[in-house]
């Protein structure tokens, strides 16, 4: 689909309301981890460049439409100012009085963050007042929050029916980098989905069967298919409820001539704990009084081989029990070889999800993927196919 960017729009002595995902950790007041701050800085940078006045409105927590002072903004100044290297103001709400007042009050290459938009019951319930009100005190709609993009709210969908609207540089890159990965990507196409539960990501394995030239299941999904043919899998996590659907998946794939790739062999162990005893076997001689916790090395180096003759990877979900060792080795070796590709261009490597960014973190791989998502949600329903509402209202042919 296209849309505008912030280099299509005029912002010069502009009020540029932003909405921005700064959804991040908070320990005794400060921020920990402050990389989805660090990531709009270049939006900020771009549009205070361009002589506009970035007013930011983002979420915080759960509030449910109340005010609940533990969910508020405020703390989160200091750290955005030291991200965007220029003084931040506060509102105390995000519409009426006292947003008007800073917003009126906000000098030129500076910065204003309006209080937590889900403090009102309007933000999630896409209340067109709502977004009226938080329309009225700006010029220009910038959403560079694609984490926030498959939520219809105010914030994030009525607003940009309101005013002139575009993609920030994030947004941007995340559709981009998607478009790139599922829409007209380079062929052929492989994806890698691990997790621990077929269920949760039955629209998005319905959704890669129909365009991707191989999938690679792993984790306990793996599990559940290796289950639906008849292998016995021990006391490994296993869905097996799910094995009709597991086995219409299969049929699925061989339809649409796509490559289901499950591990041929796997490491056990009795228990799970790091430096538990494990040992690789086949894949269907798993002992019956042990559990399968990550793909073997014969399965590793069959991916790579794929992924060496691939020319995109998309990749949500680990291969194993990452979080401890000695389960995190095919994780690791895989996200080692995306990454070796990657860097030498020869793979566009794209990822997403919690624990897709945690393991690669894991494996000190992140860095050489052509793009990692930082959206968890979104990225899921983009993969899954889906129209993100917050993504379609930025349509200029809407």
């Amino acid at each position: 689909m296209a849309w505008k960017s912030l280099d299509d729009m005029d912002l010069n002595g502009k009020i540029v309301l932003t909405r921005v995902d700064i959804n991040v950790p908070m320990e005794d007041g400060r921020v920990t981890d402050a990389t989805r701050i660090e990531r709009i800085a270049p939006t900020i940078a771009d549009i205070l460049a361009k002589g506009g006045k970035p007013v930011l409105m983002a979420h915080f927590g759960r509030p449910k439409g109340k005010v609940v002072p533990e969910m508020s903004l405020e703390p989160l100044v200091p750290a955005l100012a030291e991200a965007f290297g220029v003084p931040v103001h506060f509102a105390s709400d995000c519409i009426g009085g006292a947003a008007k007042r800073a917003v009126a009050a906000l000098p030129a290459g500076e910065v204003l963050l309006l209080e937590n938009t889900r403090f009102h019951a309007g933000e999630e319930a896409n209340d067109k007042q709502f977004a009226a009100s938080l329309a009225a005190l700006g010029e220009v709609y910038c959403n560079d929050a694609f984490s926030a993009a498959h939520r219809a709210h105010a914030s994030t969908e009525g607003i940009a029916r309101l005013l002139k609207s575009c993609a920030g540089r994030l947004m941007a890159a995340e559709l981009k980098a998607l478009e790139a990965a599922l829409g007209q990507p380079k062929r052929p196409v492989v994806a890698v989905v691990g997790g621990a539960k077929v269920s949760t990501k039955l629209d998005l394995l319905a959704n890669l069967v129909r365009k991707v030239d191989h999938l690679v299941i792993g984790g306990g999904m793996a599990n559940t298919f290796l289950a639906a043919q008849g292998i016995d899998v021990g006391k490994s996590l296993a869905e097996h409820e799910m094995t009709d659907t597991a086995l219409d998946i299969l049929k699925k794939a061989e339809e649409a001539a796509c490559q289901i790739v499950l591990p041929t062999d796997v490491v056990v162990a009795r228990e799970f704990k790091a430096g538990a005893e494990s040992e690789t076997v086949a894949a269907d001689a798993c002992p019956p009084d042990a559990m399968i916790l990550d793909a073997g090395p014969e399965t590793v180096e069959r991916i790579c081989g794929i992924f060496d003759s691939s020319k995109t990877l998309i990749w949500n979900g680990p291969l194993g029990a990452f979080e401890i060792e000695p389960f995190d080795a095919a994780t690791n070796a895989a996200a080692a070889k995306a990454a070796e590709l990657a860097r030498a261009d020869a793979l566009i490597a794209v990822a997403g999800g919690g624990d897709t960014v945690a393991a690669l973190n894991r494996a000190d791989a992140a860095g050489d993927f052509t793009y990692v998502s930082s959206a968890g949600g979104a990225f899921l329903e983009w993969m899954e196919g889906k129209t993100l509402p917050g993504v379609a209202a930025l349509d200029p042919e809407r």
